[in-house]
């Protein structure tokens, strides 16, 4: 579920996003198809056919847009990011359908992370989620892991007094979205760390430990979830809690907490 080793495309782009009754350059909807498949050599190259017809011009640059940001998630050459900036620079959103305008602001959002400039692309982030009923529901889970992500990479450059306000963005909406689905595996992972981050380490844990369960909910993300909370219960809250404690208590805290979390795994599997 994390970012860092995500290999997918951030969104899906729309195979076909012509008006009703019009039909799409074959170029642009090969262009679509190639990037939703993760081919972005093949739909740049058929997207830059279809820029040659000004119906499509836009929507196809937005797809090379994407495909450039893509590519540079894989390989890390800059070059990728320059081109994908020049690329977002050169669209006319006037020009987009509804749902391309909504990509076009998820494409800003992506390449100011890319650039490590994470507190503007949360705004960016968070202005599409505001319209994210144009998505599909895996498309809204990843925007809402970006934007998340985002804050969180923001708040770590920040003192803990400035720190604060962005992580409790971070847990309200959170909160918000596991009141309308318990299940959403992005919200579950993301209320713990941020509650972690912001200092409050019993929440943190509460959270962990309700998230294994609420994994539950949506099977299809279960075992990422768990993977996920796993880890960073393992990794980073038990340690943590256990420093708390006087020096000669941390190895037995350290033992009780690892006992307490697998009884929570043994007893909900």
């Amino acid at each position: 579920m994390r970012l860092s080793g995500a290999v997918v495309p951030l969104l899906i782009l729309l195979v076909t996003d012509a008006p009703a009754g019009a039909a799409e350059h074959p170029a642009l909807a090969k262009a679509r198809a190639l990037y939703n498949a993760a081919d972005y050599d093949g739909a740049i190259s058929a997207a830059t056919v279809a820029r040659a017809d000004p119906a499509s011009a836009d929507a196809a640059t937005l797809v090379v847009a994407r495909s450039s940001l893509e590519r540079y998630r894989l390989r890390l050459d800059p070059g990728d990011l320059v081109a994908a900036r020049q690329a977002l620079n050169a669209v006319r959103p006037a020009a987009l359908s509804p749902r391309d305008h909504l990509d076009l602001l998820v494409g800003f959002g992506q390449a100011l992370y890319l650039g490590e400039a994470f507190g503007a692309a949360a705004e960016l982030f968070d202005t599409a989620l505001s319209r994210s009923s144009l998505f599909g529901a895996r498309d809204r889970l990843l925007l809402l892991e970006w934007w998340a992500t985002a804050v969180d990479r923001e708040a770590q450059k920040m003192a803990a007094d400035r720190r604060m306000p962005l992580l409790e963005r971070v847990i309200d909406r959170m909160e918000n979205e596991l009141r309308r689905d318990p299940g959403n595996a992005a919200a579950n992972y993301w209320l713990a760390v941020s509650a972690r981050g912001a200092g409050d380490g019993e929440r943190a844990w509460q959270a962990a430990v309700a998230g294994w369960i609420r994994a539950l909910l949506s099977p299809e993300s279960a075992e990422a979830l768990r993977a996920d909370l796993d880890r960073f219960v393992t990794l980073v809250l038990i340690p943590e809690r256990a420093r708390t404690k006087p020096p000669r208590e941390q190895q037995e805290a350290l033992a009780a907490l690892r006992a307490e979390w697998d009884g929570v795994k043994s007893q909900w599997r």
